[in-house]
């Protein structure tokens, strides 16, 4: 969490803002009173200009300047020179009238400490013993020979100052916390397109393209999210352009190794293969020839057998070119991410008519998409290839459960059947094209023993594994893929 671009950020701002807070706290409570002082003597200087600029036998002083007094807690008093009050604003004018008398006739200096003095007039502190209060005064005479004088309670002004540092506590503390919440939701609506760029350079950094980034915003962290979607494309195609050609260089390299051996191994096998179907049609066809069964229903008999050999010699025929395709590689190998989920579901779906015959009871629950490199045509034949084993070899329960497991970057699937386990002398060779663990049962239902051999080509041609497993109450075959 400290290491969370988040997290400093929020920190970096709150701290900013609580610093600012408190400096500004700590300067007005250090410096609000004498701001406030000197505000007030700038007031009082100002009254004293208004007021001179009128004359005793001119008008009085208009509204605007008892309401400018009176807003700024001004007690006031004007005299002319024969010390007769003109105007005031005070409750107690006589004290206002002594004070003139005292400063200006018998130079009263006492208890005063001089702020400001011109030839015009004086600003000064002075402690007045009758009321025990210190004031600020202005007191002098105006160009037109009048006295004027101007004075506010200091006690005024540090109350003032008071209750300003009072208020700014009491709001610089929830604006502290206020503030906090709002820079940490920006904060996180601010870095949360980061963290959503950080996964996808995560997953990317796991060859996993499929994640895009899908911010709409046009700011520069869009332009970057932008750019490593593009950027992750071109990997992913450069990838499986790489896998297709090492996938090929590695098959050029085996190839010229195998093909004799394969040669001369598919000759044999086929040979061997062929030859109880050709002696059979051959023996039926010379019976028909020579008439050794004249009635319909025998002719019928022995038409039927040859047309059954040489069905399932067609079909052997047929998947010995397909294996043969794989084995010497003309039948190229094309890599590519596709979804197993779907490719199960759908190989599930085409032999529904078979495994309602089979009365199979499949066990399937995919957790989602399962996305894997392969060739996805040569797959699906590997799971049908599974299925069709696994469907003539039920007994028991009839159950078929089908798995994927994903571990380290390698998914496996697994399609176990119940049945009669396999001797296990014979599990490693079922692999082997023609071998035939129960030869009377895979006659049985048309088996030709080059299923398996199929499967093992394909997962070669990949360079994937694929193996089997007995059970005490069945069988299990699995082949892998790689997911990254």
């Amino acid at each position: 969490m400290k290491h969370s671009i988040k997290y400093k950020m929020a920190l970096s701002f709150i701290t900013l803002i609580t610093a600012t807070l408190i400096m500004i706290g700590i300067l007005n409570y250090a410096f609000s009173e004498q701001y406030y002082m000197d505000k007030k003597q700038d007031i009082m200087e100002e009254s004293w200009n208004m007021i001179n600029e009128i004359g005793t036998e001119s008008k009085a002083p208009g509204a605007s300047f008892y309401h400018f007094c009176s807003n700024n807690n001004l007690y006031f008093a004007a005299m002319d020179d024969q010390l007769t009050l003109l105007w005031t604003n005070s409750q107690e004018p006589n004290l206002l009238i002594n004070r003139i008398f005292g400063y200006n006739f018998m130079k009263d200096n006492k208890n005063q400490e001089t702020i400001r003095k011109t030839d015009k007039y004086i600003l000064q502190k002075t402690y007045d013993a009758a009321v025990q209060i210190d004031y600020l005064e202005l007191w002098g005479k105006t160009s037109n020979g009048s006295y004027y004088i101007v004075r506010c309670p200091v006690e005024s002004i540090k109350e003032a100052s008071a209750i300003s540092n009072q208020f700014y506590l009491m709001i610089g503390i929830p604006m502290i916390l206020v503030g906090a919440l709002v820079i940490w939701i920006l904060t996180k609506r601010m870095v949360k397109p980061l963290q959503q760029l950080s996964e996808i350079s995560k997953s990317m950094a796991q060859l996993d393209f499929d994640v895009k980034y899908k911010g709409k915003n046009h700011d520069e962290i869009s332009v970057l999210g932008n750019n490593l979607n593009i950027m992750s494309e071109k990997l992913q195609n450069t990838i499986t352009e790489l896998k297709t050609a090492n996938l090929e260089l590695q098959d050029d390299i085996e190839k010229k190794i195998q093909v004799d051996e394969m040669r001369k191994e598919f000759l044999s096998n086929v040979t061997h293969e062929l030859k109880t179907p050709i002696a059979l049609i051959q023996g039926y066809a010379e019976g028909l020839n020579d008439n050794i069964n004249e009635d319909e229903e025998s002719r019928a008999f022995y038409c039927e057998v040859i047309m059954d050999e040489a069905m399932k010699m067609n079909k052997m025929v047929k998947k010995l070119l397909n294996l043969n395709q794989i084995e010497f590689g003309n039948d190229q190998v094309m890599m590519e991410r596709f979804d197993l989920t779907e490719l199960i579901q759908g190989v599930l779906q085409s032999s529904r008519i078979l495994i309602e015959q089979k009365e199979a009871q499949i066990l399937y629950e995919p957790g989602g998409p399962v996305s894997v490199w392969g060739d996805e045509f040569k797959i699906e034949e590997v799971v049908t290839n599974y299925l069709t084993n696994a469907l003539n070899h039920l007994n028991d329960e009839k159950k078929i459960e089908i798995t994927c497991k994903e571990e380290h970057g390698i998914v496996t699937t697994t399609v176990f059947n119940t049945g009669d386990p396999i001797p296990e002398e014979d599990i490693d060779k079922v692999w082997i094209k023609f071998y035939k663990v129960d030869k009377a049962r895979t006659r049985e239902y048309g088996g030709s023993g080059i299923g398996l051999s199929i499967v093992k080509a394909i997962m070669d041609s990949m360079h994937q594994k694929c193996g089997g497993q007995n059970y005490e109450n069945g069988v299990a075959f699995w082949f892998t893929l790689e997911s990254k």
